[in-house]
């Protein structure tokens, strides 16, 4: 039996909604401030920082920043996922579609298991049952921050996040493999392809 403490998700972290621009987010090539869209993230790859958006922040709202440790919640679509901040290249905020997550002060949670409790089948289910709307799925604040966790020891919870980095780095391989199969599989069928016409082009009267 894992032992664990058991509390809400509100317990373990501070849970902000993101920046609140108004309709699409206007790019700016001098913006002094990048804002993450939905495109931007992905749960096993975490943040393209690379293709991300610059802005200008509209408005007199004072922003959250992101810092590295947070956790962005995917709140609406077809899929709620979590994925851990890693260093911002600039001044960034996350927008509308998100959760901005921070683990408490004096709260023992590591940002990264965190993340890989709420990407696992049984926070995904209460997820699900609790998701809103007919067009597109969303979950609310309130909900995400009643949700229950169980968290073990630091030592435990390293081990966990150290487990799920080396299944990921596993998956990414296998990718890479089975693409690489397949782009020779094609260059074969390219490669038979073209010898075929040859061989017509050449048995024609």
């Amino acid at each position: 039996m894992i032992d664990a403490n058991f509390f809400s998700l509100s317990q373990a972290a501070a849970v902000q909604s993101g920046y609140p621009f108004r309709g699409t987010i206007e790019g700016a090539q001098d913006g002094g401030v990048i804002a993450l869209q939905m495109k931007d993230v992905d749960p096993e790859s975490g943040i393209a920082w690379a293709g991300a958006l610059r802005t200008h922040l509209p408005g007199r709202k004072g922003p959250s920043w992101l810092q590295p440790g947070d956790l962005l919640f995917v709140a609406k679509g077809a899929r709620f996922y979590a994925v851990v901040v890693d260093t911002p290249p600039m001044p960034s905020v996350c927008g509308p579609a998100f959760f901005h997550l921070r683990v408490q002060p004096g709260v023992a949670v590591e940002p990264a298991f965190l993340a890989w409790q709420i990407n696992q089948p049984p926070f995904q289910r209460l997820l699900m049952q609790s998701a809103e709307g007919s067009g597109q799925l969303s979950i609310r604040r309130p909900v995400l921050e009643a949700l229950p966790l169980a968290v073990p020891p630091m030592p435990q919870q390293r081990r966990i996040v150290a487990l799920d980095r080396a299944a990921r780095a596993e998956r990414a391989t296998l990718r890479r493999l089975i693409q690489n199969r397949e782009q020779q599989l094609h260059a074969l069928a390219e490669a038979l392809s073209a010898a075929s016409m040859r061989s017509q082009q050449t048995t024609r009267p």
